[in-house]
């Protein structure tokens, strides 16, 4: 019996247009009517998954910002449980360009991305982000920040991230969640994993209680952790390799597939 659904956005929950198909949409109700919790869980901040929840009415719980945000889809209200620092950014930047001299960077607030020069990178359906016109003047930009984006024209490799991650303060961490060219930075202990976790314990749920689906290495210790592993055929390999079982791609609605069969007989 699994009582909380966690589930990535992009690459899993989503099509590759960005948005949620009615199959997904109507999967998501047979799970909240079987008397389980969805629980999206993903590298997307709050304002896009506001605007998701409103298209398809989507409502409960979003692990934003690859766990560094816990937004509350039902009440609008988002809570930081993970903030980096504009100068532990800074210094990951100062080492991310040690390793990767052409990488551009942007700031993730939550509520706005802001961007450095160089910066080529448009996620699909972004709603919110502004421009500075140097490196230095992001430092200066905000006063809190919830991740630090870098990205290069080219194809993040299993080496990049190795290396990058070698790099990087112990202050900080590095992740990758599929986004052509870039690498995601943020607090060290911050991941989906950790707020998942917490999240379930104040519910009383357990690590066996949970089914979770994924496509990306980002997405790998909310798999590893979870009671049920279940990767989409699009997955990266890290993914497909670690998963217990493989279902649908996203544009194959797989995630709806798999919770139609697990749910189908509770919900009646």
């Amino acid at each position: 019996m699994f009582r909380v659904v966690a589930v990535d956005l992009d690459g899993t929950l989503l099509r590759s247009d960005a948005t949620v198909s009615v199959r997904t949409v109507a999967a998501l109700r047979m799970v909240a009517d079987a008397g389980g919790r969805t629980v999206i869980v993903t590298a997307r901040p709050p304002r896009f998954t506001r605007m998701l929840a409103q298209e398809a009415g989507l409502s409960g719980i979003a692990i934003c910002s690859n766990g560094a945000i816990v937004y509350d889809l039902d009440r609008d209200v988002s809570t930081v449980a993970g903030p980096l620092s504009v100068e532990a950014a800074a210094l990951a930047a100062e080492a991310v360009t040690r390793v990767l001299p052409d990488a551009a960077f942007a700031l993730e607030t939550g509520e706005v991305a802001i961007v450095g020069p160089g910066w080529l990178h448009n996620a699909s359906r972004e709603v919110s982000r502004r421009s500075v016109t140097s490196t230095p003047e992001l430092w200066t930009s905000t006063e809190a920040c919830v991740k630090l984006m870098s990205w290069i024209p080219g194809t993040i490799t299993d080496e990049v991230l190795a290396s990058v991650a070698l790099a990087l303060p112990a202050s900080t961490e590095v992740t990758y969640s599929g986004a052509s060219g870039m690498l995601e930075i943020h607090a060290a202990g911050v991941s989906k994993v950790d707020t998942l976790a917490k999240l379930c314990a104040r519910w009383g749920v357990e690590a066996a209680e949970v089914i979770a689906f994924g496509d990306m290495p980002n997405d790998l210790p909310v798999l590893r952790w979870a009671g049920r592993a279940i990767a989409v055929a699009n997955a990266h390999p890290s993914v497909l390799a670690s998963a217990h079982a493989v279902t649908a791609s996203n544009d194959a609605d797989g995630v709806a597939a798999v919770l139609e069969d697990v749910f189908v007989t509770r919900g009646r």
